[in-house]
């Protein structure tokens, strides 16, 4: 790696109140040399509120001009210029752009390093109320029906507790979906608003909670689920066969069903796959 190579810092954004920024934010935005901004104009704004005089070269990064622009930036860390990525709110690469950067970097053997700060996937996942031992973060499910319809069901059995981010306009169908494929009494908390003046936390199981949300909500919003029971697990070649053939008409192929239903009930693939195979004949 070249001495002259420039550092990449992914800074994590206030999601709510400007007062959470950390004085090591402040410092990274003073005294950068390029910044790359999902919004320059909220980058600005959050500049000002924290008073501090930008100096650097500010950059638009967003997802329309991601690709273009990481080459761009790519080239100014080979160059020697340290580059600093800031979003909207929260952490770069979380349903944020950054991945990407981070990457081509990696490839690059360009230094890599994070300001750590606000979160709305863990400050959910914490003030849910629900297991936070094991999680997964499923980011904003696909928009269509049937594809999001599709995607619950393949997460069906999943037993950690699962967070997602949502359009305040297109909760309510959500949550009627997660209900339809989880079950409407599987515990879930509607996190709105997050560490802003008006947050609230509604929690209950999801059939009720899409009866609120059917009434309208606003705000920037995160959905917390708790997750599946854990299997009793079973060999039996009937309910294997059945198993599969769940997860196989919510749109999950044979094979990954296949493994899947191997996994929930801790038996090797084949086992699974000879009970398949001995149920169609």
């Amino acid at each position: 790696m070249s001495q002259e190579t420039g550092t990449l810092t992914l800074a994590a954004a206030p999601i709510g109140r400007v007062e959470d920024a950390s004085a090591r934010l402040r410092r990274a935005l003073a005294d950068a040399e390029i910044i790359a901004a999902e919004d320059t104009r909220r980058l600005r704004r959050l500049a000002a509120e924290l008073q501090v005089e930008l100096r650097a070269k500010v950059v638009s990064y967003y997802d329309h001009n991601e690709r273009a622009r990481t080459g761009e930036l790519i080239a100014e860390l080979l160059a020697g210029h340290d580059v600093l990525v800031v979003t909207d709110a929260g952490m770069p690469g979380v349903s944020d752009p950054g991945y990407r950067l981070v990457a081509a970097a990696v490839a690059e053997d360009v230094p890599v390093t994070v300001l750590p700060g606000p979160s709305a996937v863990t400050t959910a996942l914490v003030v849910s109320g629900l297991p936070s031992d094991r999680f997964c973060f499923e980011g904003f499910l696909p928009r269509r029906p049937g594809e999001r319809s599709r995607a619950l069901h393949r997460l069906a059995g999943e037993t950690r507790t699962m967070v997602f981010f949502e359009a305040p306009h297109r909760l309510a169908a959500t949550l009627a979906a997660m209900a339809e494929a989880f079950g409407a009494d599987r515990p879930a908390a509607v996190c709105r608003e997050l560490t802003k003046t008006y947050e609230e936390v509604r929690r209950g199981p999801l059939g009720e909670l899409a009866d609120w949300a059917a009434h309208g909500v606003k705000g920037e919003i995160t959905v917390v689920v708790g997750g599946a029971a854990e299997p009793e697990g079973t060999d039996d070649p009937a309910e294997l066969a059945a198993a599969v053939a769940a997860l196989e008409s919510g749109g999950t192929p044979r094979k990954a069903a296949i493994a899947e239903v191997a996994r929930r009930n801790g038996l090797p693939k084949r086992v699974v796959y000879d009970a398949v195979v001995a149920g169609r004949n």
